[in-house]
C-alpha cells in the first residue's frame, strides 16, 4: 500500500513517542510534554518529595548519605546529611519523614532542622532497613522494611521477616500489618484512602524464610477499612515496582526497568513513559501538582501530566 509522505511521517512520530499507551486510552502525559533532566551527578537517587511551601524537591542520594534539594531557580544542592535515607514523605504538618537504611529507623526533620527518631524497633528488635513510607489522613505512617540496607553494611537481621508496619507518631506505637510479602518496597494510598498499594520486588535466596525465596514480584492492592485497618487483598499485578505515586483520578504510577508504568486503580496497564535511566521512585509536585518528578539512578527527571497528584485528605 502506498502512503503519502505526511502519513508516513505521522506514523514514525507515533511509533517513536516516549509514551506508549493502549488503543482505547488517551495518554495521561500532557500534550507535547517530554521527559526532562533536571539534575545529575548523584550515585543512586530515591525518595522524591515536593515541599509546596518552599517550592522545592527533596530526594535521597543513598550511597552518598545525603538528602539533596532542587528548585528551578537555584538548581541542585545538598539539603542535609543522612544515614543512607531512602524513602521520604511529608507528614500532615509538612515535616519531612525519612526512612534511613544504615540507622535502621524512621526519622522526622523538625521545622528548626533538628532530627527526631520516630521509631527504630519492633518488639524490642531493630528494623531491617526502612525503605518507603506513606501517610494517611489520620497522620498514621505506613512503611515497608525490606533488608536492602542490611546487605549493604553486612549487618544481621533481628526481625525474622520483611514486614510492613503502621507507626502512630503521637504514641510511637508500631504495629506489623503485612507479613506475607517477600521484599515489600513502594507503598501508597489511593486518593480516597480505601485502597493501599504495596510493591513487592520478589524473593531471593537471602530471605530468612525459604518459603518466601521464590515468590514473584507484583503490586498488591489491599482494601482499607474506615477505621484505618487493613482489609482483604483485592488483586495483585503481574509486574512489580520500586516507588509509586497516584494521581487524583486514582491512576497508579510505578517504576520498573527503564520506564514509568501507569495503571488504573484496578491494575490495568494504561501506558508507559520511557526514562533515560532506570527510575526508582516518583512523586507529584510543582505549583499545580501536575509535574511528575522521577528519581533515576544518577539523575532526577520530570514530565508534565494531565492530572494532578493526590495528597492525603488531611493535607491543606
Amino acid at each position: 500500500m502506498n502512503r503519502s509522505p505526511s502519513i508516513a511521517l505521522a506514523l514514525v512520530i507515533f511509533l517513536t513517542t516516549s509514551a506508549a499507551y493502549a488503543d482505547d486510552h488517551t495518554s495521561l502525559v500532557a500534550p507535547g510534554a517530554k521527559v526532562k533532566k533536571l539534575a545529575s551527578g548523584m550515585q543512586f537517587t530515591e525518595g522524591p518529595v515536593w515541599l509546596p511551601d518552599k517550592k522545592k524537591l527533596i530526594f535521597s542520594d543513598i550511597p552518598n548519605s545525603k538528602l539533596m534539594q532542587w528548585n528551578e531557580a537555584d538548581g541542585l544542592s545538598v539539603f542535609r546529611q543522612s544515614d543512607h535515607a531512602n524513602g521520604n514523605i511529608l507528614d500532615l504538618q509538612g515535616r519531612l519523614i525519612s526512612c534511613q537504611h544504615s540507622a535502621r529507623n524512621i526519622v522526622r526533620t523538625e521545622t528548626d532542622g533538628s532530627i527526631t527518631v520516630m521509631a527504630e524497633k519492633f518488639d524490642g528488635k531493630r528494623f531491617n532497613s526502612p525503605n518507603d513510607v506513606a501517610v494517611r489522613s489520620d497522620g498514621i505512617l505506613w512503611f515497608t522494611d525490606p533488608p536492602w540496607g542490611l546487605w549493604e553494611v553486612n549487618e544481621p537481621p533481628e526481625i525474622p521477616g520483611h514486614w510492613v508496619y503502621k507507626l502512630d507518631p503521637t504514641t510511637r506505637h508500631v504495629e506489623a500489618i503485612v507479613k506475607d510479602l517477600a521484599m515489600p518496597n513502594g507503598i501508597v494510598f489511593s486518593p480516597d484512602e480505601t485502597r493501599l498499594y504495596i510493591a513487592d520486588t520478589g524473593g531471593n535466596k537471602k530471605h530468612p524464610d525459604p518459603n518466601f525465596r521464590k515468590l514473584s514480584a507484583g503490586i498488591h492492592c489491599y482494601e482499607v477499612n474506615k477505621d484505618g485497618k487493613l482489609g482483604r487483598k483485592l488483586f495483585r499485578t503481574e509486574a512489580g515496582s520500586d516507588g509509586m505515586a497516584v494521581d487524583i483520578k486514582g491512576n497508579l504510577y510505578t517504576t520498573q526497568g527503564s520506564k514509568v508504568h501507569i495503571f488504573n486503580a484496578d491494575g490495568k496497564k494504561l501506558e508507559q513513559i520511557d526514562v533515560p535511566e532506570s527510575p526508582a521512585n516518583v512523586c507529584f509536585g510543582g505549583n499545580d501538582y501536575r509535574t511528575l518528578f522521577i528519581t533515576a539512578r544518577t539523575s532526577v527527571y520530570s514530565v508534565r501530566l494531565k492530572h494532578p497528584g493526590a495528597k492525603p485528605k488531611g493535607k491543606k
